[in-house]
Protein backbone atom coordinates (compact mmCIF):
# COMPACT_ATOMS: atom_id res chain seq x y z
CA UNK A 1 0.00 0.00 0.00
CA UNK A 2 1.39 3.83 -0.85
CA UNK A 3 2.55 5.31 2.00
CA UNK A 4 0.05 8.16 1.55
CA UNK A 5 -3.27 5.74 0.65
CA UNK A 6 -5.88 6.13 3.11
CA UNK A 7 -6.93 2.19 4.61
CA UNK A 8 -10.55 1.76 3.42
CA UNK A 9 -13.26 -0.36 6.18
CA UNK A 10 -14.67 -3.46 4.69
CA UNK A 11 -18.14 -2.81 4.07
CA UNK A 12 -20.83 -4.91 6.46
CA UNK A 13 -23.10 -6.47 5.06
CA UNK A 14 -26.83 -5.75 5.72
CA UNK A 15 -27.19 -8.66 8.23
CA UNK A 16 -23.76 -8.12 9.80
CA UNK A 17 -24.37 -4.26 10.67
CA UNK A 18 -27.98 -5.48 11.68
CA UNK A 19 -26.11 -7.48 14.19
CA UNK A 20 -23.74 -4.96 14.93
CA UNK A 21 -26.40 -2.57 15.80
CA UNK A 22 -28.30 -4.76 18.14
CA UNK A 23 -25.01 -5.54 20.16
CA UNK A 24 -24.07 -1.48 20.29
CA UNK A 25 -27.80 -1.20 21.49
CA UNK A 26 -27.58 -4.21 24.03
CA UNK A 27 -24.75 -2.37 25.42
CA UNK A 28 -26.63 0.66 26.08
CA UNK A 29 -29.54 -0.57 27.33
CA UNK A 30 -27.24 -2.21 30.25
CA UNK A 31 -24.95 0.88 30.49
CA UNK A 32 -27.75 3.50 30.30
CA UNK A 33 -30.71 1.73 30.48
CA UNK A 34 -33.81 1.56 27.75
CA UNK A 35 -34.90 5.49 28.40
CA UNK A 36 -32.04 6.76 26.92
CA UNK A 37 -31.73 4.42 23.87
CA UNK A 38 -33.07 6.47 20.66
CA UNK A 39 -32.09 5.86 17.19
CA UNK A 40 -29.80 8.66 16.95
CA UNK A 41 -28.00 7.46 20.41
CA UNK A 42 -27.43 4.31 18.92
CA UNK A 43 -26.09 5.39 15.71
CA UNK A 44 -23.53 7.80 17.79
CA UNK A 45 -22.23 4.79 19.78
CA UNK A 46 -22.18 2.65 16.67
CA UNK A 47 -20.09 5.06 14.74
CA UNK A 48 -23.05 5.48 11.76
CA UNK A 49 -25.13 7.96 10.27
CA UNK A 50 -28.61 8.38 11.84
CA UNK A 51 -30.06 7.27 8.53
CA UNK A 52 -28.69 4.02 8.92
CA UNK A 53 -29.91 3.10 12.01
CA UNK A 54 -33.30 4.33 10.84
CA UNK A 55 -33.08 2.00 7.81
CA UNK A 56 -32.39 -1.17 9.94
CA UNK A 57 -35.52 -0.21 12.59
CA UNK A 58 -37.66 3.55 11.70
CA UNK A 59 -38.46 3.63 14.91
CA UNK A 60 -37.62 3.72 18.00
CA UNK A 61 -40.04 0.82 19.11
CA UNK A 62 -39.01 -1.00 15.93
CA UNK A 63 -35.58 -1.30 17.39
CA UNK A 64 -37.33 -2.46 21.02
CA UNK A 65 -39.09 -5.01 19.43
CA UNK A 66 -35.81 -6.08 17.28
CA UNK A 67 -33.83 -6.23 20.83
CA UNK A 68 -36.82 -8.14 22.17
CA UNK A 69 -36.75 -10.49 19.10
CA UNK A 70 -33.05 -10.85 19.26
CA UNK A 71 -33.54 -12.10 22.60
CA UNK A 72 -36.02 -14.11 22.24
CA UNK A 73 -34.01 -16.01 19.48
CA UNK A 74 -30.82 -16.52 21.58
CA UNK A 75 -33.21 -18.31 23.97
CA UNK A 76 -34.77 -20.54 21.61
CA UNK A 77 -31.22 -22.03 20.90
CA UNK A 78 -30.41 -22.53 24.37
CA UNK A 79 -33.91 -24.37 24.80
CA UNK A 80 -32.99 -26.26 22.24
CA UNK A 81 -29.21 -27.38 23.14
CA UNK A 82 -30.80 -28.15 26.30
CA UNK A 83 -33.41 -30.44 24.97
CA UNK A 84 -30.65 -32.01 23.09
CA UNK A 85 -28.35 -33.25 25.73
CA UNK A 86 -31.59 -34.06 28.27
CA UNK A 87 -32.04 -37.76 28.19
CA UNK A 88 -35.34 -38.62 26.91
CA UNK A 89 -37.04 -38.67 30.18
CA UNK A 90 -40.03 -36.54 31.24
CA UNK A 91 -38.38 -35.04 34.57
CA UNK A 92 -34.93 -34.63 32.14
CA UNK A 93 -36.78 -32.47 29.57
CA UNK A 94 -38.64 -30.38 31.90
CA UNK A 95 -35.90 -29.51 34.19
CA UNK A 96 -34.01 -28.69 30.79
CA UNK A 97 -36.81 -26.61 30.00
CA UNK A 98 -36.56 -24.96 33.50
CA UNK A 99 -32.99 -24.32 33.36
CA UNK A 100 -33.27 -22.86 30.41
CA UNK A 101 -36.15 -20.61 30.99
CA UNK A 102 -34.86 -19.09 34.40
CA UNK A 103 -31.03 -19.46 32.58
CA UNK A 104 -32.54 -16.98 30.06
CA UNK A 105 -34.14 -14.23 31.99
CA UNK A 106 -31.16 -13.96 33.94
CA UNK A 107 -28.94 -13.26 31.48
CA UNK A 108 -30.27 -10.50 30.24
CA UNK A 109 -32.02 -9.97 33.51
CA UNK A 110 -33.25 -5.75 33.55
CA UNK A 111 -32.67 -5.13 30.02
CA UNK A 112 -35.16 -7.45 28.75
CA UNK A 113 -37.91 -6.15 31.41
CA UNK A 114 -36.98 -2.60 30.32
CA UNK A 115 -37.55 -3.12 26.94
CA UNK A 116 -40.61 -4.98 27.68
CA UNK A 117 -42.10 -1.96 29.76
CA UNK A 118 -41.19 0.39 27.12
CA UNK A 119 -42.94 -0.76 25.15
CA UNK A 120 -46.05 -2.17 26.79
CA UNK A 121 -49.87 -0.93 24.55
CA UNK A 122 -47.10 -0.66 21.48
CA UNK A 123 -48.60 -2.92 18.20
CA UNK A 124 -44.83 -4.02 17.67
CA UNK A 125 -44.31 -5.59 21.20
CA UNK A 126 -47.74 -7.42 20.56
CA UNK A 127 -46.66 -8.90 17.38
CA UNK A 128 -43.02 -9.86 18.67
CA UNK A 129 -44.48 -11.40 21.95
CA UNK A 130 -47.45 -13.23 20.95
CA UNK A 131 -45.13 -14.88 17.97
CA UNK A 132 -42.77 -15.69 20.56
CA UNK A 133 -45.96 -17.48 22.96
CA UNK A 134 -46.61 -19.23 19.99
CA UNK A 135 -43.02 -20.82 19.21
CA UNK A 136 -42.89 -21.76 23.06
CA UNK A 137 -46.34 -23.65 23.42
CA UNK A 138 -45.96 -25.22 19.55
CA UNK A 139 -42.06 -26.10 21.08
CA UNK A 140 -43.32 -27.96 24.27
CA UNK A 141 -45.70 -29.97 22.44
CA UNK A 142 -42.39 -31.21 20.45
CA UNK A 143 -40.69 -31.31 23.64
CA UNK A 144 -42.93 -32.94 26.32
CA UNK A 145 -45.74 -34.63 23.64
CA UNK A 146 -44.26 -37.76 24.00
CA UNK A 147 -44.51 -38.17 27.19
CA UNK A 148 -48.66 -37.55 27.74
CA UNK A 149 -50.81 -40.04 27.88
CA UNK A 150 -52.36 -39.04 24.69
CA UNK A 151 -49.40 -37.67 22.94
CA UNK A 152 -50.61 -34.27 23.65
CA UNK A 153 -50.44 -31.88 26.44
CA UNK A 154 -53.14 -29.53 26.67
CA UNK A 155 -52.78 -25.70 24.95
CA UNK A 156 -54.04 -24.54 28.25
CA UNK A 157 -51.24 -26.44 30.16
CA UNK A 158 -48.58 -25.42 27.50
CA UNK A 159 -50.22 -21.71 28.36
CA UNK A 160 -50.06 -22.47 31.79
CA UNK A 161 -46.28 -23.78 31.80
CA UNK A 162 -45.72 -20.59 29.68
CA UNK A 163 -47.50 -18.22 32.41
CA UNK A 164 -45.49 -20.20 35.33
CA UNK A 165 -42.04 -20.31 33.27
CA UNK A 166 -42.29 -16.13 33.09
CA UNK A 167 -43.86 -15.19 36.96
CA UNK A 168 -41.00 -17.66 38.58
CA UNK A 169 -38.31 -16.06 36.19
CA UNK A 170 -39.41 -12.55 36.55
CA UNK A 171 -39.58 -13.28 40.79
CA UNK A 172 -35.71 -14.98 40.02
CA UNK A 173 -34.21 -11.84 38.28
CA UNK A 174 -36.28 -9.45 40.83
CA UNK A 175 -34.40 -11.47 43.77
CA UNK A 176 -37.35 -12.53 45.30
CA UNK A 177 -37.09 -16.30 44.63
CA UNK A 178 -34.15 -18.65 44.91
CA UNK A 179 -32.71 -19.62 41.43
CA UNK A 180 -32.67 -23.18 42.57
CA UNK A 181 -35.93 -23.75 44.55
CA UNK A 182 -37.59 -21.95 41.25
CA UNK A 183 -36.93 -24.15 38.81
CA UNK A 184 -37.63 -27.26 41.27
CA UNK A 185 -40.74 -25.88 41.18
CA UNK A 186 -41.11 -25.20 37.56
CA UNK A 187 -40.02 -28.83 36.88
CA UNK A 188 -42.72 -30.11 39.20
CA UNK A 189 -45.30 -27.84 37.46
CA UNK A 190 -44.32 -29.16 33.98
CA UNK A 191 -44.26 -33.03 34.83
CA UNK A 192 -47.79 -32.28 36.68
CA UNK A 193 -49.32 -30.39 33.57
CA UNK A 194 -47.92 -32.96 31.11
CA UNK A 195 -49.01 -36.14 33.60
CA UNK A 196 -52.46 -35.18 34.46
CA UNK A 197 -55.05 -37.00 32.36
Amino acid sequence: MPANAVPTRRRLTREQRARQLLDVAWTLVGEEGTDALTLGRLAEAAGVTKPVAYDHFVTRNGLLAALYDDYDGRQTVVFHERIGRARAQLADRAAAIASGYIDCILSQGSEVQGILAALVGAPELHEVRRRYQQDFIDNCQVWLGPFAADGTVSLAGRWAILGAAETLSEGVAAGALDKTGAEAELQRLIVATVKRR
